[in-house]
């Protein structure tokens, strides 16, 4: 897998969306803490690859489009990207090497779908919306996922690229089909440099992002491929309305990124938009929903990743991680590629 600046680097020149775009300046990435509201429209999304995705939904947002609109076209730049082994449809399979993808759309109104494991669609994120407006439901799953995707008209299609069966191969050299904790976290395509630590930048597994319009009107979505080699009919938060993803009108919206049993556990995504809702800062919001995690289950935390992403309705947003190297990318009318480091418990930087 390339490191995270040729990852970014290929990602700008693939996006037909985005033909001409500024490289990243990296010495904004040395910045952290909060980012001031009231700038009008403002989209937000985790780690590197949120620079260009966030790109892509300013074309829609920036002339005035809906938040919802913005975000859905966003995500699908790393939906689309294969170079990118944690999003779409060049991610890497469970451990039976079978693609699956999780992903939610949620407006500010409440309104609100989600797909998991879901195969053979590389858009996750435009049946999620599918499921939002064209069924009574919020989430549809494996198989009923996948009959609904086709009915809907889009196209089955196979998802294991040859890169991502290769890592899968290198995989099952060491693989032990046992119910070790975090095994099927384990990257062993990059064992030889690094394996790294669950949720960490080379093995996460998420692009969350969110948006707000110039009147205070929200939307989120979450897509992933999951984390690598885990076991077939795994999901995580990305597609659980609460966990990986919530929006509110009347506050604002947050995401998740990394371990998603964490979050699951402590309906993660909710906890911060209620934390703002009683008063606190999008920063404080998301440090006390890290530190909550941090105190249930603290010696699992000190060897995983989580991150929370948070935007109020006035534009302010702020994000924190257990560990160093969790990355938020910001886009308004001032600055499109405009990349954070965020703020972490722990100061290990994840290789």
């Amino acid at each position: 897998m390339s490191n995270r600046r040729d990852f970014l680097k290929t990602t700008l020149l693939a996006t037909s969306a985005l033909a001409v775009v500024p490289r990243i300046s990296r010495s904004a990435a040395q910045m952290s803490g909060s980012v001031p509201g009231n700038v009008g429209a403002r989209v937000v999304s985790t780690w590197d690859f949120g620079v260009p995705a966030n790109q892509a939904a300013w074309t829609v947002l920036g002339p005035g489009g809906k938040p919802l609109d913005a975000v859905e076209t966003g995500v699908q730049v790393p939906e689309s990207d294969l170079n990118n082994h944690s999003v779409g449809r060049a991610g890497y399979p469970d451990r039976d090497g079978k693609v699956t993808l999780d992903a939610s759309i949620m407006d500010g109104d409440g309104r609100c779908g989600a797909v998991a494991a879901l195969e053979h669609i590389g858009h996750p994120i435009k049946v999620a919306r599918k499921v939002m407006e064209n069924t009574p439901h919020v989430l549809l799953v494996g198989d009923g996922a996948l009959e609904f995707a086709l009915q809907q008209g889009f196209t089955k299609e196979n998802l294991l690229t040859p890169e991502s069966e290769k890592a899968w191969h290198e995989w099952l050299k060491h693989s032990q089909y046992k119910p070790v904790a975090n095994s099927e976290n384990i990257d062993y395509h990059q064992a030889q440099q690094s394996l790294g630590l669950p949720g960490g930048k080379n093995n996460h597994d998420t692009i969350g992002m969110l948006a707000v319009d110039a009147n205070g009107r929200l939307a989120g979505a979450c897509t992933t491929s999951g984390m690598a080699w885990k076991l077939h009919g795994r999901v995580g938060d990305s597609p659980i309305i609460g966990a990986g993803l919530y929006v509110d009108n009347e506050v604002g919206g947050a995401t998740s990124t990394g371990v998603g049993e964490e979050v699951i556990r402590n309906a993660g995504s909710f906890l911060v938009v209620e934390l703002m809702r009683q008063g606190r800062s999008p920063q404080e919001a998301c440090e006390e929903a890290v530190r909550r995690i941090v105190k249930k289950r603290p010696d699992a935390a000190k060897e995983l990743q989580v991150g929370f992403l948070a935007l109020r309705r006035d534009g302010e947003c702020g994000a924190y991680a257990i560990q160093k190297g969790f990355t938020y990318a910001v886009c308004d009318a001032h600055k499109q590629d405009l990349l954070l480091a965020s703020p972490s418990v722990y100061q290990t930087t994840f290789s």
